[in-house]
């Protein structure tokens, strides 16, 4: 997939990100009479788009990363493969049970320091999605590699006004060192588009709202979207008659960055044309915008997973990264009474007390999850079925212990159908392999076949 591999300049890359944050921010509701004209196994740059479950409705995946590992005695299972019973940490899903994959064995052996001393929560962060070593740096120099949401994003993004979103639920530090060295960069993002591109998150539910369906009140919503089109549309007709100006001034290797220049200003114009197209069928949520960022760390991880519910159940997008918390997160818990932070728990050396503090807080994780997990089960899809049906979601971390720092047999679960290409209800138990093998599997349910390898992959998980 030489798109997807492709390492553009530095500066190429920066044109490229600042005119894709231009994008049009129009959502798209899943509707069935509005459906039938959209793309189904389509074309883009002459490469087939598979995009879609084998009944025509979106396929979507998502990828939620919870900090500092489990306590592992409380996470695993008991039993068989299909007849199994959930630990401690993970008895809030028992209502979706049958819907999830519990995968042991996995590894993230990226996050290892071979040789680079302490860090492992840099690495952890930033390898999860990568699966490859990240340049001990606490500068600018820092460098990781494209994630694979961002592959998957490359697939199917054209299809959607959102090529993917990035959300977290921490606050966001991109300058000075977190982690023994490393930039605090690795930390606090989970997806890259390049190896020196990282891609900030959200944090705010309100402004991520306002981003999918504009600002202001819902009837003024509609007409704010189309004046944010026409000031795009303005911006994008002064960058093509500027570069065009260019192209008898400059030099071969120049012509190749324009080119890159030209292909992203390309994509944003297929975007509004896209959403012009469709305006007329695109319902405004009949809710308000979110007032910002609640008090309650509950009330705030759910209102942010309401926001990612909105956004696939209007295909606003159809990849996604969630950071519930940072890793080396230090975050209290005081709706547990906790006010000890996690970082600081998760180096219990044993003691009883740390222990049971820090099951606490992985159990209160689980609960959110399982809020999410539900309230894509109870959302009917255009074709019967359900959203998680036709999802596949990740939820995992790139540490194991919290205590010894350890990245073998993650705690991973991968919860949905996915469009009826998954077998659930199932604790399976690997050995060994990379999880970017699970990463490699996900995307060829979106048409990523063609893509041999991901990071340190040895292939696909097999019986998935």
């Amino acid at each position: 997939m030489k798109s997807a591999l492709h390492r553009p300049t530095p500066a190429a890359q920066n044109r490229r990100q600042f005119l894709r944050n231009l994008g049009v921010c129009l959502s798209l509701p899943a509707l069935e009479s509005f459906w039938s004209t959209r793309l189904v196994g389509a074309t883009v740059a002459g490469e087939k788009l598979v995009a879609t479950t084998a009944t025509g409705a979106p396929l979507r995946t998502a990828f939620l990363y919870f900090p500092n590992g489990a306590i592992p005695p409380a996470w695993w299972p008991t039993g068989a493969e299909k007849d199994f019973a959930l630990n401690r940490t993970l008895a809030p899903l028992a209502g979706v049970k049958d819907k999830i994959q519990i995968l042991g064995g996995l590894t993230d052996l990226s996050a290892n320091s071979g040789g680079d001393g302490g860090g492992d929560h840099a690495r952890a962060n930033a390898t999860f999605l990568t699966g490859v070593r990240i340049a001990k740096s606490g500068g600018s120099d820092y460098r990781a590699g494209i994630s694979a949401d961002q592959i998957m994003a490359q697939e199917v993004g054209l299809l959607t006004p959102f090529r993917s979103l990035e959300l977290s639920c921490d606050s966001i530090q991109n300058a000075g060192t977190c982690d023994t060295g490393y930039s605090c960069i690795y930390q606090h993002n989970l997806a890259w588009s390049s190896p020196t591109v990282p891609l900030t998150p959200e944090i705010d539910p309100r402004l991520l709202f306002e981003r999918l369906f504009g600002a202001g009140p819902r009837d003024e919503r509609q007409k704010n979207l189309l004046l944010r089109q026409q000031q795009q549309r303005s911006i994008l007709d002064f960058i093509l008659d500027d570069s065009r100006a260019l192209q008898a001034k400059i030099t071969g290797r120049d012509r190749a960055k324009l080119d890159e220049y030209f292909t992203s200003v390309r994509d944003i114009e297929q975007r509004i044309a896209a959403t012009e197209k469709s305006r007329a069928a695109r319902p405004q949520p009949a809710a308000d915008a979110p007032g910002g960022i609640p008090e309650s760390t509950t009330a705030y991880m759910r209102l942010m997973f309401d926001m990612l519910h909105l956004a696939f159940q209007t295909d606003s997008t159809r990849v996604a990264t969630f950071l519930l918390g940072s890793e080396g997160s230090d975050r209290t818990y005081p709706e547990l009474n906790i006010a000890d932070g996690h970082h600081f728990l998760t180096h219990h050396n044993n003691k009883a007390d740390y222990v049971e503090k820090v099951t606490q807080i992985d159990v209160w994780y689980a609960t959110q999850l399982a809020y999410f997990l539900e309230k894509m089960e109870a959302t009917q899809d255009i074709d019967g079925h359900s959203l998680l049906h036709n999802s596949q979601i990740v939820y995992g971390s790139g540490n194991a212990d919290g205590n010894r720092h350890t990245h073998s047999n993650l705690p991973v679960i991968l919860a949905g159908a996915g469009g009826g290409t998954l077998s659930t209800g199932r604790y399976q138990k690997f050995n060994d392999e990379p999880v970017t093998n699970l990463f490699l599997s996900m995307m060829d349910r979106i048409g990523g076949g063609h893509v041999e390898r991901f990071g340190d992959s040895t292939g696909r998980l097999a019986a998935l």
